[in-house]
């Protein structure tokens, strides 16, 4: 039984569902994260149905100051190719008929239900992006964090070490979204985000394999990262955070963003996004007070949500960055 309620709707789940009018409930969606970097995040069709193949520039042909009556020596570029691979994020819901026709707000009902898979898949697929690993998880794609994770790897010059020793650090990300720079990817001949497919009434099971009527519905979201150029994404890691809001000892937030825009190769080319979650964004506010020379301003991004920006470079607060990541070293 414990199992049953734990995966599909009951009675309970009804009765919290209805105003004592027997009208349906506004629900209030405690759980809900915000996660702009899912909106931000600029997402091409993959060259191949289950991954994306990039080929970068790893070497430039050399160039040769030639004398009168000699020869220019033969040279040429060097590309390597990467493969990303895409992950498959699906869930499934089922509701007993009978339940989900009581006081006939079938469709209201069963609507509800489906806001708290959307929201769950989109948590899952915003933490994915930063944290995802296929080495360890190999049904995942890979994400941000596993790509700029140590401060003597070959993209080191893009990770900006805070200071942090402990185990409740963050980070604050700086991402440059473009096809030629870092993007994300969906299988050829598919549709990009996420889809739902309502499969009406079926035969549903219960644990002792008998058959009972229910609605059910299939949520999916085939999604990849691509990182072209490493130049285009900066990780100011090591924040510490208990330091940061005890403003004791306080990672200089401002002067690490200040560094991580110099960073990104060519600003111009791309869309720039700060990422951080709430925690930090408070604390930015208020150690930009205390910067007489230095201000956040506020504005409207491309979908017209208020937004403070750095330097004309939006801050997106994305609760799906931890303040528990262990030390980058």
């Amino acid at each position: 039984m414990s199992t049953l309620t734990a995966t599909k709707p009951t009675l309970l789940d009804w009765a919290k569902f209805l105003d004592p009018d027997g009208k349906a409930a506004v629900v209030a969606e405690l759980l809900a994260q915000t996660n702009p970097i899912l909106q931000d995040m600029v997402t091409v069709e993959a060259n191949a149905p289950t991954f994306h193949r990039s080929s970068i520039r790893t070497g430039l042909p050399s160039a040769t100051w030639r004398k009168l009556y000699k020869g220019v020596p033969v040279s040429k570029s060097t590309r390597a190719q990467v493969d990303d691979a895409i992950g498959m994020l699906h869930a499934r819901s089922e509701i007993d008929k009978d339940l989900a026709e009581l006081n006939g707000l079938t469709n209201q009902f069963r609507m509800d239900e489906a806001s708290a898979f959307i929201e769950s898949m989109n948590q899952t697929m915003a933490t994915t992006l930063f944290y995802g690993d296929a080495s360890t998880d190999p049904e995942k794609f890979t994400g941000l964090a596993p790509r700029y994770n140590s401060l003597s790897a070959g993209n080191a010059q893009n990770i900006i070490d805070a200071g942090g020793t402990g185990s409740d650090n963050t980070s604050i990300w700086l991402i440059g979204w473009g096809k030629q720079t870092i993007h994300g990817i969906f299988p050829k001949g598919s549709k990009a985000g996420l889809s739902q497919q309502d499969l009406g009434e079926i035969d549903c099971f219960d644990s002792d394999n008998n058959r009972y009527r229910g609605y059910a519905e299939i949520f999916n979201w085939k999604q990849g990262l691509v990182l072209k150029d490493w130049q285009y994404v900066v990780r100011i890691c090591n924040i510490d955070v208990s330091n940061l809001v005890a403003e004791s000892s306080a990672a200089d937030l401002i002067k690490l963003m200040i560094k991580a825009q110099h960073r990104i190769k060519v600003p111009g080319l791309v869309n720039l996004s700060y990422y951080c979650n709430r925690t930090v964004a408070e604390m930015l506010d208020i150690q930009a007070q205390n910067k007489a020379a230095y201000t956040l301003t506020t504005g409207n991004d491309a979908f017209g949500r208020p937004v403070t920006m750095s330097r004309g470079i939006p801050i997106r607060a994305c609760d799906a960055i931890l303040s528990t990541e262990a030390r980058i070293t």
